[in-house]
C-alpha cells in the first residue's frame, strides 16, 4: 500500500493499492501463523526421541511438576511460560474495552481512527502497520517514542511518522480514560494542562508482564522481581536449585532470540553441569519500522 502510493509521486508512474478486504488479510495472516506453528514447532516434537508433550496447566511440586493432575518427575526443570501484554494503571482503563498486541491484528473490521498507549517498539510497528492501512493514528507515551534506543534515533522516527500522518505526543501522563458514544477518549497532562484525545479504538502497548500465575513459585521458594519476573543469575538458575527459567518469563531481553538463546543455555547447562554464561553485551536489537531501526550492544 505504502510503496504504491509512494510510487506516485514520480512523473510517468501510475500506480494505486487499496485495502479492500480486511478479513481476507486477517484470514491469509492466520493461516500463515497456523501454518508455520506447526511445521516449526508441532511437527518437530514427534521427529525427537525421548520427548513426551502433555498439554495443560502445570505446577511445581516437590521433586518434580504436576500437570493435569497427572505428577511427573523431574531432577531439572525449566520454565519458559512467556509474558503476556501489560496494561497501565490508568484510572477507568478497566471499563474500555481495549485492545493489546496479540489482539489487534484480529480486528474484524477497521477502526477509522486508533489511539495507541505505548512508545517502544511494539506501539511503533503497530502505529504504522494501521497508519498504511488507512486509519487516522495517534500514538501517546510517557517519555519519548523508542525510549530505550539513542535519543535522535527516536526523534527521527517521529519525524518520519509525521511525514505519513502518524501524530506522535510524547511527554505526557496519563489522568484517565472512558468509553464514549464514538469509541474512547484518554485524558492526558500535557505541556502544563489537561487534555482530551478521542479514538474509535484503543491499543495498549506499554510492556509485558511475565506468565508466573499458578506455577507454585512461592512455594517453591523461587525468587520474583519487583517487576513480575521470575529471578535468574548469569547461568538460567532460579533461587531453587535443579529450576531454570528463559526468555520473557525472567522479564529481560524481551525479544524472540534471545529467549531461544536463554533456552538453549538453560537446557545445555541444566544437562552439563552449569558451565554456560548468558551474556547479552552484543545482543542485537531490531524495530520492524520503515524505515527499520537496529543496534547492536549495551547502549
Amino acid at each position: 500500500l505504502h510503496n504504491a502510493r509512494a510510487a506516485a509521486r514520480f512523473a510517468g508512474i501510475t500506480a494505486k493499492a487499496e485495502l479492500t478486504d480486511w478479513r481476507g488479510t486477517v484470514r491469509q495472516k492466520d493461516a500463515l501463523v497456523s501454518e508455520l506453528r506447526q511445521a516449526k514447532y508441532v511437527d518437530l516434537l514427534p521427529a525427537y526421541n525421548g520427548i513426551s508433550y502433555r498439554e495443560g496447566p502445570a505446577r511445581l511440586t516437590d521433586g518434580g511438576v504436576e500437570v493435569n493432575g497427572t505428577y511427573i518427575p523431574a531432577g531439572k526443570i525449566i520454565i519458559v511460560t512467556g509474558a503476556r501484554p501489560a496494561a497501565p494503571a490508568i484510572p477507568g482503563i478497566e471499563t474500555v474495552p481495549y485492545l493489546t498486541s496479540s489482539t489487534a491484528l484480529n480486528l474484524e473490521e477497521m477502526p477509522q481512527s486508533l489511539l495507541v498507549i505505548g512508545g517502544g517498539y511494539i506501539g511503533a510497528e503497530l502505529a504504522q502497520i494501521f497508519a498504511r492501512a488507512g486509519v487516522k493514528v495517534t500514538l501517546v507515551c510517557r517519555s519519548r517514542l523508542l525510549p530505550e534506543a539513542e535519543p535522535e534515533i527516536g526523534a527521527a522516527l517521529a519525524g518520519y511518522f509525521e511525514d505519513e500522518g502518524v501524530t506522535v505526543v510524547s511527554g505526557i501522563g496519563y489522568r484517565a480514560m472512558r468509553k464514549t458514544e464514538n469509541g474512547v477518549s484518554l485524558t492526558v497532562a500535557y505541556g502544563g494542562q489537561e487534555t482530551t484525545i478521542g479514538a474509535n479504538q484503543v491499543l495498549i502497548t506499554t510492556g509485558r508482564t511475565p506468565n508466573i500465575e499458578g506455577l507454585g513459585l512461592t512455594e517453591r521458594g523461587i525468587a520474583v522481581s519487583p517487576k513480575g519476573g521470575i529471578v535468574v543469575d548469569d547461568r538460567m538458575r532460579t533461587t531453587e536449585a535443579g529450576i531454570y527459567a528463559a526468555g520473557d518469563v525472567t522479564g529481560r531481553d524481551q525479544f524472540v532470540y534471545m529467549a531461544a538463546y536463554g533456552a538453549k543455555l538453560a537446557a545445555r547447562n541444566a544437562l552439563n553441569g552449569d558451565s554456560l554464561r548468558y551474556d547479552n553485551s552484543a545482543m542485537p536489537a531490531i524495530v520492524f519500522t520503515d524505515p527499520q531501526v537496529a543496534s547492536v550492544g549495551l547502549t
